[in-house]
């Protein structure tokens, strides 16, 4: 239930601030749901994509720099006491988590679920690179034995809707650029912003007929015979913020030159592209480029919409930035090393040691199950609320 992640407090009596949300509605009826509480609720938009979804809202039009100094006014005038915010390291939010614990506001941060699909995060003061989870199996270890808490039943899909409520967004954000001169978002605005996601759809038709055949050969002839590589979006915090990656090429090459100098030869690389990255970038030649000049161009196989849970079961190990499929993997006892940070990285959970190492020791590492388990019912128990912020759930 909402009431039980939304976490913790009673809301009657408290003021609350909502900063940049999801695209579409979530956030009008998170309004909605906390009045109800008894909070008084106030919103601040920052270009028209915010403006059609919460109407009510104070429209910021200053320079980006001068986002913390109006924020920490409207704190001080509206006397706030609880902030909430989707993706605490976009561009509108920065200066946020110092402003929340230099003024002792509760800061509540919104992201994509740790416990992917059917959940979404919902963490104090930071998620992911800034997450208070605790990152030492010891923790977990004097925990009581993990809950068996039933599953809910799965979400329906949710792509056309948050393709609905993107196409809505960003539309308007274009329409109403003037009256937002000075907006920059993580990612490109324009009216043009319809074409990826045509091209996304295109790409899923030819992807799917030129890797025909290739996911029943990766779990039948080459099971655990090969390395999972989950790529990640390309305007993703996570690389940009909470690794050492200045790109995802970067982390390709990196990753590809180690596969090439220490994995056994009879290994194969499988590289997948991020289905929401699909119209926006191509690593095709970027790969091939590596795979000649690595000496492996017969092991290794780029591909994009496979199924992510059959390829987890039959892969040797993955390797990942900082994804939340790492979390996937390590609750299917997978070996998997992270080359950013993530908060599942720790004893018990990962490979320790260095990435040249992986290939070789990846038979040799195990899980503690125990401990996944663990963590895992902590995560449900804190942070994850079962819903989507696409669809209408049944609490908010």
């Amino acid at each position: 239930m909402l009431e039980d992640r939304l976490l913790d407090q009673d809301f009657k009596g408290k003021r609350v601030l909502l900063l940049q949300g999801p695209v579409g509605p979530f956030f009008k009826r998170l309004a909605a749901w906390l009045e109800k509480s008894g909070a008084t609720v106030y919103k601040i938009n920052f270009n028209g994509g915010d403006l059609l979804f919460f109407a009510s809202g104070t429209s910021y039009r200053g320079a980006m720099k001068d986002i913390p100094e109006f924020v920490l006014g409207f704190c001080k005038r509206h006397d706030i006491d609880t902030v909430m915010l989707f993706g605490d390291c976009r561009p509108v939010h920065e200066g946020i988590h110092a402003l929340a614990r230099e003024r002792g506001m509760d800061l509540r941060v919104f992201e994509e679920g740790y416990l992917r699909p059917d959940y979404i995060t919902c963490e104090r003061y930071g998620v992911n690179g800034y997450s208070s989870i605790p990152q030492s199996s010891q923790f977990y270890v004097n925990l009581p034995a993990a809950d068996s808490l039933p599953e809910p039943p799965p979400l329906k899909k949710t792509y056309w809707h948050m393709v609905t409520w993107a196409a809505l967004y960003y539309a308007a954000a274009h329409l109403l650029r003037p009256m937002f001169p000075n907006y920059q978002h993580h990612r490109p605005l324009t009216a043009l912003e319809s074409f990826p996601w045509i091209r996304s759809f295109l790409r899923k038709g030819l992807y799917k007929f030129l890797e025909r055949g290739k996911q029943d050969w990766l779990a039948k002839s080459m099971s655990k015979q090969y390395f999972l590589v989950p790529l990640q979006v390309h305007t993703d915090a996570q690389v940009s913020t909470h690794s050492k990656y200045a790109s995802i090429t970067g982390f390709i090459s990196e990753v590809m030159q180690s596969f090439a100098l220490h994995a056994p030869h009879s290994t194969l690389l499988v590289i997948k592209h991020h289905p929401m990255d699909r119209a926006y970038t191509d690593y095709r030649k970027v790969i091939q480029k590596n795979a000649i000049d690595f000496g492996v161009g017969s092991r290794v196989l780029y591909i994009h919409d496979q199924h992510l849970p059959t390829l987890l079961a039959t892969a040797r190990g993955v390797v990942v930035i900082n994804s939340t499929v790492g979390f996937s993997a390590i609750q299917k006892g997978l070996p998997i090393k992270v080359c950013g940070n993530a908060f599942y990285d720790f004893d018990g959970l990962t490979f320790r040691g260095n990435l040249d190492d992986f290939w070789g020791a990846s038979e040799n590492v195990s899980v503690d199950m125990d401990l996944q388990s663990k963590l895992r019912t902590y995560l449900r128990s804190t942070s994850q609320i079962y819903g989507s912020f696409y669809l209408r759930n049944s609490i908010i």
